[in-house]
Order: C-alpha cells, then structure tokens, then sequence
C-alpha cells in the first residue's frame, strides 16, 4: 500500500495566484457580503495578469491588494500587474438570484479516522514540510508503505540558516516518528535532488489560479469533484458545497465512530436542491439527511459570506482548523 502525497508553499507561484484571487474575494466580502465574484490570476516573468468577473458595492484598487499578497508571500519585487474584470453574466447571476447553484458539478467531501485533522496523515506531514520552508518557493512529498515513511522529498529554493533549521527540527519532530525502522533519515530524505535552486517563483515559472487541486483537497488517492475553490465567491458550490461535503463527512466520522467517510453531492446550476447526496461510510452508502444543502443555506451555516478565504489558499482547504472542518 504505497502512498504520497505533496504540498507546496505560500511562494509556489500557483499558490501566489490562488492566495492573490482569495485576498480580492476577501477585501469584496468586508465591504460587501453579497459580492458575486469570480477572479482568475496568472503570473510569470515579471507580469501578473488578473481577470474574470467581479459583480460588488466594494470600492477597491485590485493592483494594490495584489502587491500586497504578492509581497506577503515572501517577495519584493514589483511586477507588473495588468487587469481585466468584468461583472457577473446576468444568465447566471438570473439563477443565483432566486438563490440556486451558481454552477452545476459535483462535490466530494472527506474524512478519515487516521489523524486528529481527520485527514491523510501523508498530506498532514507533507503540509508540515512547506509551512516550514516559509515563504520561499518549494514543494514537499512524503511516501508511505504500511503507514510508514520510506521517501521524504523536499525541495526548496534559495539559502537561509534558519528555514533550514525550522525544516529540519519538523523532520525531526513530526516525520522521523513514522519512519520505516529499516531506514535511517539520511536513506529516506532527499534535499533538492536536483542540485542548487536560486531563480524560482514568477522568475523561473508560471502561476495560475485552481491548478494544485489535489493539494488543495486531500491528496491523489481521494477522488475530488473537479472545481478548483480560490477566487470565488460561496455562491458558486464547486466552494461552498465541497466545504459542505467535508463539514459532513467530519460530521459522519464522528457520529457513527467510522474509519473513513465518503460525501458527493451533485448539482445543477439555477436549482437550490442538489441532485445528489450520498455518504459513503466504510464502504457502505446512505442518503444524507438532516442537513439543509441548499447554497444559500450552507453560506449562512458556515459563514461564508464573511472575509476569510486567503487563509485557505495557503495550505489547503481541508485540515486546518476551518467551519468545515468541525
């Protein structure tokens, strides 16, 4: 039973973009919790470009909150930074108005026994990793056999003592405990294998908003609806329903004492109802009940409609603490 999973930091530069497309819902939702908001970034080579539709009574300077995250994120230089927003279509605006989905999909919701995070315990370690590199441009794996480490892979651009303290004692105290006993830390963990890294985020690559799915849900060995989160606002259910799904299967865990819990919902957009709802719990399906899936009803349950989303975008969606987490 091998097992990896992986995360990335706050500098990767898909996790820029995401943090940047979250701080722009963010500042909307302080001024104005009815923002209808869809905003996609892309950066790169000394550019970063943000469009998509933006329907708000806020009164904002998006270069100005971009710098910012950018800045926040661990660099100082000043990209250029171009801008394309436009309002909302009122076809799909005409649907969540009479408060149905803002889109069609599905949504998959997550939760295993095996951590007190209630979350892949190779994905826990691996965000362990990049929370410790800070803000520099890195990523992290941890592969598992039998529930214990055998690779441990962190990759890490540029030189600074401490960070490279901060990673080791993480090593120390959160990975070495699940190391196969066959294997020594210096067998198991490889250090930028690839040699000396010194040009990494925009400078060395692209970003762009939604692609670190996986990282963002809960690993590749959990199926993941498809909708990427950052950006948007909760009327749009590939968010606010993948929260609900997970608020859920936390729920169901706990509840009924189960091992690991399964939770899809489907829907379509301009209808309110969800077409599907079904948890899967230790191999065994049952309709969800007790529950009101209706978006309007999960923003108001979980508070989405407050500032709070450039947190998720930092090291995942699930695990750390949030609502829908509990």
């Amino acid at each position: 039973m091998l097992y990896t999973a992986e995360s990335v930091t706050i500098a990767h530069p898909d996790k820029v973009c995401d943090q940047i497309s979250d701080a722009i819902l963010d500042a909307c939702l302080a001024q104005d919790p009815a923002s209808r908001v869809a905003i996609e970034t892309m950066g790169g080579h000394g550019l970063i470009t943000i469009t998509g539709e933006l329907t708000t009574k806020a009164q904002l300077n998006l270069r100005q909150i971009a710098l910012a995250t950018y800045h926040d994120c661990g660099y100082s230089d000043y990209p250029g930074i171009t801008i394309n927003v436009v309002e909302q279509s009122p076809e799909i605006a005409h649907g969540v108005d009479h408060d149905g989905a803002g889109d069609q999909g599905i949504m998959v919701g997550y939760a295993t026994s095996a951590t007190p995070e209630s979350m892949p315990l190779a994905i826990v370690l691996s965000r362990r990793l990049t929370r410790a590199m800070g803000g520099y441009d890195g990523k992290a794996q941890v592969t598992m056999d039998q529930g214990k480490i055998i690779k441990i892979l962190t990759s890490v651009c540029g030189t600074n003592a401490e960070r490279d303290e901060r990673l080791r004692q993480t090593v120390a105290q959160h990975l070495l405990p699940h190391l196969a006993p066959e294997l020594t830390l210096d067998q198991a963990w490889l250090q930028n294998p690839n040699g000396p890294w010194d040009i990494g985020g925009f400078a060395a690559d692209t970003g762009l908003t939604g692609r670190k799915l996986i990282i963002d849900n809960y690993g590749p060995n959990i199926p993941i609806g498809g909708g990427a989160f950052s950006g948007k606002d909760a009327t749009k259910v590939d968010r606010s329903a993948a929260y609900m799904a997970r608020k859920i299967a936390v729920d169901y865990l706990s509840k009924q004492g189960a091992r690991e819990v399964f939770v899809h919902l489907a829907y379509a957009i301009g209808v309110a109802e969800p077409l599907m709802a079904v948890a899967t719990i230790d191999g065994r399906q049952e309709k969800v009940q007790g529950y009101d899936l209706r978006p309007r009803a999960i923003i108001e349950q979980l508070n989405l409609h407050q500032p709070q989303f450039q947190a998720t975008a930092r090291y995942g969606h699930f695990g750390n603490g949030f609502a829908w987490d509990k």
